[in-house]
């Protein structure tokens, strides 16, 4: 399979190891000399190293943008109307206006489109949709996840459009459910004009879900929980462990008593969730099939991203029709 890689910068870098890794044709078109000449390094042919994606789409079998959210609808579009699959990075545009045109493109074009929301791939993220659908926390009572650490601030986007949103489409995977409504608290403490720490309240039903992010907090966090009414999930995705809390409280003749139950810890593997990702849209393109994250999937995530926004702004709850 020939795959067109359109941008090579820090990620970008990660989707071109991977696709060598998986002994695709890669061809790159990149505007940077500095970063052609890393994708001639790493063993791309230099005829297949192109400075626009114009220039190679018609040799390829897909595409695969890897580039700032606000050229996705641009890129993206030049592929599906040469014909060609898509994969997006993550979100699936820089507006809910854009990813509705992105939409109606895939609709128009009868190609495909994937969505890069790389936290469904992760083995911890497989061990906690196994556990959900068995059962084991009984009725969700809410969630919570979070994203943050202490890092440089991305320029191309606020932390609740690149990172929070990760969380708001992994709770759709694992709930089955669309977004409902939003509250939020967005801050721009670094006063660039983009938010760099985000307090996330999504109701997905009658689930509530809270999801933290920034570039402040001293220790890196990568975690969720789902708490239920026979036991409660706690999810670390940088150490690849679930751990199940078998909790619950009880109605006693004094009151409300917390048992606390067993503990158990499982230790998720698996190969590596970018090459999972990938893996499942080559499939998707040599077999025909749906792809894996769609791009109504993608816009559900943006939509919170936006109604996050919103409410900051406002100071209201918004509800998600």
């Amino acid at each position: 399979m020939k795959v067109l890689l359109v941008g090579l910068g820090r990620w970008g870098e990660r989707h071109l190891r991977v696709l060598l890794e998986l002994g695709v044709e890669v061809w790159v078109a990149e505007a940077d000399e500095a970063r052609r000449g890393l994708a001639r390094g790493a063993g791309v042919a230099p005829e297949r190293v192109v400075t626009r994606v114009d220039a190679a789409v018609d040799r390829v079998d897909a595409v695969d943008v890897v580039t700032p959210a606000d050229t996705h609808l641009a890129l993206a579009s030049v592929a599906l109307r040469a014909g060609r699959d898509c994969f997006v990075e993550k979100p699936v545009a820089g507006t809910v206006a854009d990813a509705l045109a992105l939409r109606a493109l895939v609709r128009e074009t009868g190609r495909f489109l994937q969505v890069g929301h790389v936290f469904r791939f992760h083995p911890v993220a497989e061990a906690l949709r196994q556990r959900l659908e068995s059962g084991t926390p009984g009725r969700l009572r809410y969630g919570a996840g979070r994203f943050a650490g202490f890092k440089r601030p991305r320029a191309d986007g606020g932390i609740t459009l690149n990172d929070a949103i990760h969380y708001f489409d992994l709770f759709a995977h694992l709930l089955g459910r669309r977004p409902t409504a939003v509250t939020a608290t967005l801050r721009d403490l670094l006063g660039r004009g983009l938010d760099d720490v985000s307090f996330t309240a999504v109701e997905y039903g009658d689930v509530p879900v809270f999801v933290e992010a920034g570039c402040f907090a001293p220790a890196t966090a990568r975690d969720c929980v789902l708490v239920g009414e026979a036991a409660t999930l706690a999810a670390d995705f940088a150490a690849s462990t679930l751990t199940v809390h078998a909790n619950r409280h009880r109605p006693e003749p004094a009151g409300w008593a917390a048992a606390e139950g067993d503990v158990e810890t499982i230790k998720a593997a698996g190969p590596e969730p970018l090459r999972r990702q990938m893996e499942t849209f080559l499939a998707a393109v040599r077999e025909r099939r749906p792809p894996a994250v769609d791009v109504d999937a993608g816009l559900e995530a943006l939509r919170v991203v936006e109604a996050a926004q919103t409410s900051a702004a406002t100071g209201r709850r918004i509800a998600l029709p």
